[in-house]
């Protein structure tokens, strides 16, 4: 197996990187948003289907 940043083989230790260094540029790349997962659109919400981060509402909560 090779390492995804460099080429080089990986080291057990820091699988799958060949070292310390890469797994860092890795982890750099996904904090600074180089690295990104596709969404698709999706239509309007179906009834009864809340949007993300919304909550439904059910009457009065019991805090």
């Amino acid at each position: 197996m090779t390492c995804p940043i460099c080429h080089k083989e990986t080291d057990h230790k820091y699988r799958p990187f060949c070292s310390r260094r890469c797994a860092d540029v890795d982890l750099g790349r996904w904090l600074t948003g180089a690295y990104a997962i596709p969404a698709e659109e999706d239509g309007p919400p179906e009834a009864g289907e809340t949007e993300p981060g919304e909550t439904e509402r059910r009457g009065p909560s019991a805090h």
